[in-house]
């Protein structure tokens, strides 16, 4: 009996034999695409699904893209068209942002609108 129960609790915590070096190779720390150190204590602006825009003073973050911001504020949205940002601002304080839901990080400074390349120009 006591050896049915150490096969248990060795499947559980990924033992069990054969495929060892996959496992091996799956324990090894995952390398973040994104290096997100040098923007701590910087002033970063956040896009989300659903087309959320807010920015704070990035302090802190995990390999999954859940951010800690700061003095966040949220950027509102025109109510008749969702994608559309309003001059409307309203201040959030210190926030933790779901990693699953960011969909673009970039820095605060530097960072200008442009208009899109892709859209033909019409004449008259």
């Amino acid at each position: 009996m006591t050896s049915l129960l150490a096969a248990a609790n060795e499947m559980a915590s990924g033992g069990g034999g054969g495929g060892s070096k996959m496992a091996d190779k799956e324990k090894k720390k995952k390398e973040s695409i994104l290096d997100l150190s040098k923007y701590i204590d910087k002033t970063i602006r956040v896009k989300f699904q659903g087309g959320r825009e807010a920015s704070g003073v990035l302090k802190g973050f995990d390999p999954l893209l859940n951010l800690v911001l700061d003095g966040t504020i949220e950027y509102m949205r025109d109510p008749d068209d969702q994608y559309k940002l309003t001059e409307d601002t309203r201040q959030l304080g210190l926030v933790v942002c779901r990693g699953t839901s960011v969909v673009l990080i970039c820095p605060q400074d530097g960072m200008e609108a442009i208009p899109n390349p892709f859209i033909q120009q019409q004449d008259g």
